[in-house]
């Protein structure tokens, strides 16, 4: 056994344009752009909805949806995450509409399915810095 410690996950880095959703996540709450045009809800990362309106505002959400579709992930892209192996990767599809990609955890990676309900949990990563993650309903 190596005496090598293993590497640190990488911690949310919250921009000015972010910084409200990674808020309100630290507080164990899931929120997300809607546009004040036409309604759309979209990811936190997005400055313009798909209809041109830059009309925007941080809408709370239930925290449930349904797995839109996902990936199993068997090999790790950085030793950080090897001690997670193996893990789902899933884009979520929030009940107020809106898609997510988070980790889905708390299950059998063999037991997850497109259409599976899911509800939001959170994981405090560093002080004041929670992480969206999702578990079956």
């Amino acid at each position: 056994m190596s005496d090598t410690p293993t590497p640190a996950k990488p911690i949310p880095s919250p921009s000015d344009a972010t910084a409200p959703f990674w808020g309100a996540c630290a507080e164990g709450r899931l929120t997300m752009r809607r546009c004040l045009a036409c309604g759309h809800r979209f990811t936190p990362t997005r400055a313009t909805c798909r209809c041109g309106s830059t009309r925007l505002e941080w809408a709370a959400t239930s925290g449930r949806g349904t797995v839109f579709t996902y990936t199993v992930v068997h090999r790790a892209p950085d030793p950080a995450f090897r001690a997670d192996l193996p893990y789902v990767i899933a884009i979520v599809e929030l009940d107020e509409g809106g898609r997510l990609m988070s980790n889905l955890v708390g299950c059998d990676p063999a037991t997850v399915r497109v259409g599976l309900p899911v509800k939001a949990v959170f994981e405090t990563v560093a002080d004041g810095v929670g992480v969206p993650k999702f578990t079956p309903a």
